[in-house]
């Protein structure tokens, strides 16, 4: 049935609402047929700019740690002479980035999920296995098809990996832990020499920033759905033979996470624990408790974090901007080392919004849809080429502020319009050198 297209709505969002009224609750996605072949995420996650790109970087004119690094080396100091290396929850990196977590659909697994795992291994960056890897794409080697199994991407990071920088941190969502995947990977033989050399972590997720609130989603078609049976939640919403699957998101409380973690420790006594927050109002609240239960690193994915599959409404309207949460989190205690074990992820891409982060806080931020785009454009090189150009980015940004590692910037090194206004300072973090 077509309709009579005889009225016109002149700046009313014409085209969406006829777009809800042929596809039904559909619209609330993007069309099916794109599901895995197209990288979803905020453009930007509040009115107006993007809040990390409003900001500036605010050399000083008087450099005292300039010249202590000029009589350090004997010389005028150059962007040449800032050490990048990092220590990433407990993992060691060349520069504060690793790879964040890209998931199970076809646009982060498969050959490009390999491509992505052994260039993150030979540049030595921790990299992020996502949720569902295991029960979309399998868990040995060969039984996943054209997803990949975990194992595959394992070893992939791991053949490529030099000696004493990164690591492999393994998602689990509420279906993976029906899969057990930690415990499969805790005592696989192919993990010892992660394990044994201290380059495993586990990462407990709790929602992420494309979709606050809400569990995994995906696309099967459906005779998959009906081979699922009653494990998942499943709707019938698009035509040609596609339904909607949902997975639970899980429930947590304060206590339930410390609970958590305490489990993970005792459990994995070796692995590294890692936890994944969305950038919920009580992010704060959030960070705290994981971080006083002994977790290794506390990684908040901003509103403007990419997914795999999303609600079009929670891209636009759910979720704090990671410059609020950043803001947020300004006021938590120190600990006793001076910087909390905050990764940061959302649009990262290039050294301006990683430097920023950096300074109001964080200590690496994620490369999520710019691995995957880098990886797309070159299988081998891509990756590192990506990296090289944020690299020299940050050694440029970081030297012209006048400090010469990533933990030396502080959120005197960052200015805003707003909170210049508004007589207020964008956050209050401890001088770290």
């Amino acid at each position: 049935m077509s309709g009579t297209g005889r009225l016109s709505a002149p700046g009313f969002p014409e085209a969406a609402v006829r777009d809800r009224a042929r596809r039904g609750a559909a619209a609330a996605f993007p069309a099916a047929e794109e599901y895995g072949s197209t990288l979803y995420g905020a453009a930007s996650a509040a009115p107006g700019p993007d809040g990390l790109d409003a900001m500036r970087l605010v050399p000083p004119l008087f450099m005292e740690r300039r010249l202590e690094k000029l009589i350090d080396l004997g010389r005028e100091p150059v962007h040449g002479d800032v050490d990048l290396a990092t220590r990433i929850g407990g993992l060691h990196a060349p520069l504060p980035v690793y790879v964040s977590a890209t998931g199970s659909t076809r646009a982060a697994s498969g050959d490009a999920g390999l491509a992505l795992s052994r260039q993150a291994g030979a540049l030595g960056l921790p990299m992020v296995i996502g949720e569902n890897v295991v029960p979309t794409g399998g868990y040995r080697r060969g039984t996943g098809g054209a997803h990949g199994a975990l194992l595959d991407r394992l070893t992939a990071y791991g053949e490529a990996l030099a000696p004493g920088v990164g690591g492999v941190v393994v998602q689990q969502s509420t279906e993976d832990a029906d899969a057990e995947v930690w415990n499969l990977l805790y005592s696989d033989p192919g993990a010892a020499a992660l394990l044994d050399s201290g380059r495993l972590a586990f990462e407990l997720k709790l929602g992420q920033g494309a979709k606050p609130g809400l569990g995994g989603m995906t696309v099967l078609d459906d005779r998959e759905a009906a081979r699922l049976g009653d494990r998942f939640g499943t709707e019938a919403l698009f035509p040609g033979g596609t339904t909607l699957r949902s997975a639970t998101p899980g429930t947590f409380t304060a206590e339930i996470l410390r609970q958590q973690i305490r489990l993970m420790r005792n459990n994995f006594p070796r692995a590294r624990v890692w936890v994944k927050l969305f950038p919920g109002r009580d992010v704060a609240d959030a960070v705290r408790v994981a971080v006083e239960a002994g977790a290794d690193a506390v990684a908040v994915d901003g509103a403007e974090g990419g997914t795999g599959w999303a609600p079009g409404v929670f891209l636009r309207d759910v979720g704090l901007p990671l410059a609020e949460c950043l803001h947020r989190l300004a006021a938590l205690p120190r600990p006793v080392d001076g910087g909390l074990p905050l990764l940061v992820s959302g649009r990262m891409w290039e050294g301006g919004r990683v430097a920023k982060s950096l300074a109001l806080g964080a200590a690496a931020a994620g490369l999520g849809r710019a691995a995957l785009l880098a990886v797309d454009e070159d299988p081998r090189h891509g990756l590192g080429r990506l990296v090289d150009c944020l690299a020299f980015e940050l050694r440029l940004l970081i030297s012209a502020l006048g400090k010469y590692r990533p933990a030396g910037l502080g959120p005197d090194d960052v200015w805003t319009a707003a909170a210049a206004s508004a007589g207020e300072h964008p956050g209050v973090v401890a001088d770290r050198r």
